[in-house]
């Protein structure tokens, strides 16, 4: 039997396994996910993607995305770039739209590189969060340790940003876990961490949903932009400063975010069969 091909993929450091099922279907259940997302037993990554055929006639492909939990999730920002970054070199193209749960996101290939995704409208209603009960997505009542009073905003996926003076002070591989399962977290949610260093910068550090600590978030990056906005702290537009590297967010007037930032390869090769079950 053979193995299916796979590229590891990543963006400033959130990685990815990469698998192409638009020529035939991929059987990537939560268990075979586990197993490939795990660093010592698989391939190793944060999420595991899966490139299928488009639903809708105007994307290039969609998109699937499992958490290292084998959880699936409908939005990812820097596996969003990595795809289309894929995609747009394939078919030769600078603009693409890529299909995803969270909608059809648009991506474009810069000239210096770098690959921007329109990744959609920031939801900040407590139903689209979604959050358990009824509340004020600005101040939302919820505190441990040292973090207190987050800014909750969906995009595609649950974010609670907490904005504290030194961000690489939080313990949040303790702190992380415990807020992502919160009872105010109907879907659980991912935990940022941001600190304002300027009118138009922000440090962050995420624990992501599924995941745990990642060098970068993409979806973090423009929730705690949005949040940023929202409390009057930053201008629309700034750079996120992540543990893998910088991104850049701009939170347009019409509610989209657009994210910007690098696309990587790090290797290709085979799956053994083993690591999937039979098609």
């Amino acid at each position: 039997m053979r193995g299916a091909p796979f590229i590891k993929m990543h963006g400033l450091g959130n990685d990815f396994v990469v698998l192409d099922a638009r020529q035939g279907p991929i059987a990537l259940g939560e268990d075979a996910a586990k197993r490939l997302a795990d660093r010592h037993l698989g391939v190793g990554c944060d999420q595991v993607i899966v490139i299928e055929p488009a639903r809708n006639g105007a994307a290039a492909a969609f998109m699937r995305i499992r958490n290292a939990d084998g959880g699936e999730v409908d939005a990812c920002g820097n596996a969003a770039r990595c795809v289309a970054s894929l995609l747009m070199r394939e078919g030769g193209k600078r603009r693409i739209a890529l299909e995803t749960g969270a909608g059809l996101l648009e991506a474009e290939a810069r000239a210096d590189g770098l690959v921007t995704v329109d990744m959609g409208k920031a939801r900040t209603d407590w139903r689209e969060i979604p959050l358990a009960r009824a509340m004020d997505t600005l101040h939302v009542e919820l505190a441990l340790g040292p973090l207190r009073d987050p800014v909750c905003t969906s995009m595609g996926n649950p974010h609670a940003t907490f904005f504290v003076a030194d961000a690489a002070a939080i313990d949040l591989a303790t702190l992380g876990p415990k807020l992502e399962h919160d009872p105010l977290f109907p879907q659980r949610a991912n935990i940022g961490v941001a600190q304002v260093l300027a009118p138009a910068r922000l440090r962050l550090r995420v624990w992501e949903r599924g995941a745990g600590l990642t060098p970068a978030c993409g979806t973090g990056a423009c929730a705690a932009l949005v949040a940023a906005v929202r409390r009057g702290l930053i201008g629309r537009c700034a750079e996120i400063v992540a543990d893998g590297g910088t991104m850049s967010a701009e939170w347009r007037e019409d509610g989209h975010v657009l994210l910007t930032g690098p696309a990587s390869v790090s290797f290709t090769g085979t799956l053994d069969p083993s690591l999937l079950p039979a098609r």
